[in-house]
């Protein structure tokens, strides 16, 4: 039996017109497979979409790393517009948008890779799709060439540190000065593996093991605005260069020329340090030791107007209206789950101008329905895409009180 696929789903996947899921297809396509549980796990392309093209990565059919390398660089970033568009006008929400920027290939400066231990070496990888077995990578067109280069390092120490049953998580980020790996999933830190690990040092600049330290070669710093941070082991950061600084951009482009700004969400100061050239600061954000980084890196800056930081857990206990009315500008950067508490007061606080950054489509039409109905104006959104060929989208907006 043939199969249309009509659309693709919020994972990338196609849907068939009888609702049907089929991975690594697209709208126009019509295919053929068994249906099992709803989806047919494996379709044959019987008339090819023109948008298709062919893969760049010869892992691609194997790897749930990337889920859309099939599809044309253009008909990707209109998809990825699209679904933006249309978690906003789930809510009645219709906006402007601005020119989706792309990261290139190869960029993604922070990446976590999966390893396990076999017999006689080990894997190193990401997860197959829909699966636990890990796909090992010799060639990925996505993460850093120096991230790459750390995949056979990676296996050694799986070999000395991981257990058979077992499997260990690589959270990598690339620093000034090289690449910060912290490890999860691993044998207990004993004096026999803290004594082992040290030999790697060349090839990473600090090395975490289950949040303990095992060694700090050179402080892994990254630079916001000019100011050098060392992040605490598997801090958030952005996912590229080019990425972050698409959202910097639109971020200060947002605030305007606020003087006084706060920052939710602030993390270790990604938008609270470029904005600090030109405006007091307040950041607050709810772990101790992101703040306690952005502190640092500001005392030893020159240049900023005066920086604030506190720690303060924003989903249990908001910023309110008479806090937040000290500011002529909000930045707002939520987890993936939205900040409905926090939202709800700025609704009733309404600062002239918030800076929202989001990286779920549907939390963030959620809250913006809810400023809307306050009384703000949608001025533009701006989508980033820093996981290329993933369905993964994110986006910055300028929320404005009309004059």
């Amino acid at each position: 039996m043939t199969y249309q696929i009509t659309r693709l789903g919020h994972l990338g996947d196609g849907i068939t017109s009888e609702g049907h899921l089929a991975p690594l297809t697209l709208p126009g396509e019509e295919i053929t497979g068994d249906i099992v549980g709803g989806r047919i796990s494996d379709p044959k392309i019987v008339t090819p979409s023109a948008e298709r093209v062919r893969p760049v990565c010869s892992h691609f059919k194997s790897c749930g790393g990337c889920s859309l390398q099939h599809g044309a660089d253009a008909f990707v970033a209109g998809w990825k517009q699209s679904v933006v568009q249309s978690a906003l006008s789930a809510q009645g929400i219709s906006a402007p948008f601005r020119d989706i920027q792309t990261s290139p290939p190869r960029s993604r400066i922070r990446a976590v890779l999966s390893g396990r231990r076999t017999k006689k070496a080990a894997l190193i990888g990401f997860h197959a799709r829909r699966s636990d077995v890990i796909v090992p990578i010799t060639d990925c067109h996505v993460i850093h060439p120096d991230l790459q280069a750390c995949v056979p390092v990676l296996a050694e120490i799986a070999r000395v540190g991981g257990s058979r049953n077992g499997t260990l998580s690589f959270a990598l980020t690339l620093s000034e000065h090289g690449v910060d790996c912290a490890v999860s999933g691993g044998k207990p830190l004993d004096e026999a593996l803290r004594t082992t690990l040290p030999q790697f040092a060349n090839s990473f600049v600090r090395l975490t093991w289950e949040d303990e330290p095992v060694f700090t070669e050179t402080p892994p710093t990254q630079r916001f605005g000019g100011t050098a941070v060392t992040p605490p082991p598997g801090a958030f950061l952005q996912a590229t260069k080019e990425g972050e600084a698409a959202l910097v951009a639109a971020v200060s482009d947002a605030v305007g020329p606020a003087g006084r700004i706060v920052d939710l969400f602030a993390g270790c100061g990604t938008f609270t340090l470029p904005l600090a050239k030109k405006a007091a600061v307040h950041a607050v954000e709810g772990l101790r030791d992101l703040t306690d980084a952005l502190d640092h890196g500001m005392r030893f800056s020159t240049g900023l107007k005066p920086v604030t930081t506190e720690v303060r857990d924003l989903f249990r206990r908001p910023l309110l209206p008479d806090e937040l009315k000290k500011f002529d500008a909000v930045v707002i950067d939520p987890p993936r789950a939205g900040a409905e508490a926090q939202v709800a007061e700025l609704a009733e606080a309404k600062p002239p101008r918030i800076a929202f950054v989001s990286c779920n489509p549907v939390t963030f039409a959620r809250d913006a329905k809810k400023l809307i109905d306050a009384g703000y104006r949608l001025e533009w959104v701006q989508v980033v895409d820093q996981f290329r060929w993933s369905p993964h989208v994110e986006m910055a907006a300028l929320f404005e009180i009309p004059a």
